[in-house]
């Protein structure tokens, strides 16, 4: 199940293009449950990309620092049971 919540935004739906035309100072949360795969891969020339994908085909991708990579592995090691 994918949430989001934009609240306040406005989008215009042109030619199939659905564009942002609202104030540059918004800021939107998304979230993704139930998620069936996750997968890690090297993105650029030195950042990671995470997918996730959920059990109704929603995808939510994550490009990662080196710096914050490690930081998610560091706080994933502590979360998780011995």
């Amino acid at each position: 199940m994918l949430t989001a919540d934009i609240e306040e935004f406005l989008f215009e739906l042109d030619g199939g293009t659905l564009k942002h035309v609202g104030a540059s100072n918004k800021s939107a949360t998304v979230k993704l449950y139930d998620i069936e795969t996750v997968k890690a891969r090297a993105f650029g020339n030195e950042q990671v990309k995470l997918a996730c994908v959920d059990d109704g085909d929603n995808e939510v991708e994550l490009a990662l620092d080196p710096d914050q990579a490690r930081s998610v592995v560091e706080q994933l090691d502590e979360c998780l049971p011995e």
